[in-house]
């Protein structure tokens, strides 16, 4: 069973910035396609990066692209989400998931393991 822990959300002013971290639990095999998806109050949750086990291949939703970064460090089972230029519409609980297939998917319903989420506010 891989767990999952994000951290990092918080409050901040328009045009900050944010990283988010996600640490897979030690007996994780670190060769998970990983996933950062949002949820805002009375919205679904929708997605907003990936990157597959090597780091090589990375997607993006086209609200953040060239704003947010997906990164990760296997050695650390983390993965990352660099936020910069945050706007209003950013804010929602954000949730790192994971699936063991290679391929990078946009669909929550195919990645098994999730995260408890984390709190990302952006004030105007």
């Amino acid at each position: 069973q891989v767990q999952l822990v994000e951290s990092g959300g918080g409050l901040v002013q328009a045009g900050g910035s944010l990283r988010l971290s996600c640490v897979a639990s030690r007996r994780a095999d670190s060769r998970l396609t990983m996933g950062w998806f949002r949820q805002a109050p009375g919205k679904e949750r929708e997605f907003v990066a990936a990157i597959t086990w090597t780091g090589y291949t990375t997607y993006y939703t086209d609200s953040v692209k060239g704003l947010f970064t997906i990164s990760r460090d296997n050695a650390k089972k983390t993965v990352y989400l660099q936020m910069n230029s945050l706007k209003p519409e950013d804010t929602a609980v954000y949730y790192c998931a994971g699936r063991h297939l290679a391929i990078i998917s946009k669909s929550g319903s195919e990645y098994p393991y999730w995260g408890q989420g984390t709190q990302v506010t952006v004030s105007s």
